[in-house]
């Protein structure tokens, strides 16, 4: 499969040369990175520490067919070692092999009792744009989310904000429809099917009134849940205003159940030193029971399973102290777990295009009746390139 890849890469890339004018626009762009980054999982220091590295390399193609096609691949190569890969044995590089993808496209290059070498395509689309109209077929990020740490409008590409490498998020296998009526407008049609062949469809409007951005969304849902939702954002005086709500409803028990809603509204406001802070707020009235913590890591979670508290409550500050050091610190609050969240960071330009990361994740609260906690240092070197 991979070498099938390789060559259809080649096929495309030997196509494009001659289809466009010289001197106007490059054929084709590569870009990517590679991050070396260590972690450490523990309770409390007095306990068991459980390391882990990961370098993670990444690679995007993309490919100019004339005029109105564009070709686009993105793979993620990631090499993982530790006590994690050793105490896990093959359960966790199945795992993290694991395509919830149409087509399986996420192989284990490599696995042996230490480390494991995956490689996955992440991204695999092909795109036509013509006056007012855009498609495009393959595996694609669709974003329809408003906000920035929960997006229940995000019915096809939901992901945890607690995922700290993985910036570009997941894709779908999916058809995606576009057209703008005019600069401030656009209506969507995306039809996405998983592993499991479950469908989800749903159209989008979008447009502009009173200064604000609005969207209407309805649709269906990993073939069960009938989908309504709408977002908006805008600015509120000095501070940006945004939010977004969905209801989810199971089809079958259509009239035994109320269905899951979830809805979300915050605030952010860049100031003048350079710093940033935001809030969010969250209701949902049939929250996800979570075991542990690590579950919040979960590849496979859906907009409908972003909430495990019937209200949570978020708050960020961020400060670019210099050019080159960005200083960060963020946390949640759980009041149905009697617990919380606290997330530091600091970033580190050490030269062009290498840039250094230290990041904390600690969480606490009461599940399934006990009281748990969970510590996550990461330290991470990005070169870009």
């Amino acid at each position: 499969m991979i070498r099938e890849l390789k060559l259809t890469l080649a096929a495309l890339l030997l196509f494009s040369l001659p289809v466009l004018p010289q001197g106007k626009q490059k054929p084709f762009e590569l870009n990517g990175y590679i991050t070396s980054m260590q972690s450490a999982m523990f309770d409390s220091l007095s306990k068991e520490v459980i390391y882990e590295n990961l370098i993670h390399n990444r690679l995007n193609f993309k490919v100019y067919l004339g005029k109105h096609l564009t070709f686009s691949t993105e793979i993620r190569n990631r090499l993982l070692t530790g006590d994690m890969v050793r105490s896990m044995g093959p359960a966790y590089s199945e795992m993290t092999a694991t395509d919830d993808g149409l087509i399986d496209m996420s192989w284990n290059l490599v696995s042996e009792n230490s480390f494991f070498l995956n490689t996955s395509v992440d991204r695999l689309w092909i795109d036509f744009t013509y006056d007012k109209f855009q498609a495009r077929i393959g595996r694609q990020r669709i974003n329809w989310g408003q906000t920035f740490v929960w997006n229940p409008n995000d019915i096809l590409n939901a992901y945890s904000f607690f995922d700290v490498d993985y910036v570009e998020r997941p894709g779908s296998d999916a058809i995606r429809l576009q057209y703008y009526p005019s600069f401030s407008s656009a209506l969507e049609l995306a039809i996405k099917v998983d592993s499991e062949q479950d469908v989800t469809a749903a159209g989008l409007g979008r447009f502009n009134l009173w200064g604000y951005d609005f969207q209407f969304l309805a649709g269906w849902s990993n073939s069960s849940d009938i989908v309504a939702g709408a977002g908006w954002s805008g600015n509120l005086g000095s501070f940006s205003f945004r939010g977004e709500g969905t209801w989810f409803h199971p089809a079958r028990s259509f009239a035994d159940t109320s269905g899951t809603v979830i809805l979300t509204a915050g605030l952010d406001r860049v100031f003048d030193d350079n710093s940033m802070a935001q809030v969010q707020l969250m209701y949902c009235n049939d929250p996800l029971r979570i075991g542990n913590f690590m579950g919040l890591y979960s590849g496979d979670l859906t907009a409908r399973d972003l909430a495990f508290s019937e209200f949570t409550a978020f708050g960020q500050y961020t400060w670019a102290a210099t050019p080159l050091l960005n200083i960060g610190a963020s946390a949640m609050w759980f009041p149905d777990l009697k617990g919380w969240f606290a997330g530091p960071s600091v970033d580190y330009s050490l030269a062009e295009n290498l840039d250094f990361s230290f990041i904390m994740q600690h969480f606490r609260g009461t599940l399934s009746e006990v009281k748990t906690r969970l510590n996550l240092v990461y330290l991470r070197v990005k070169l870009s390139f």
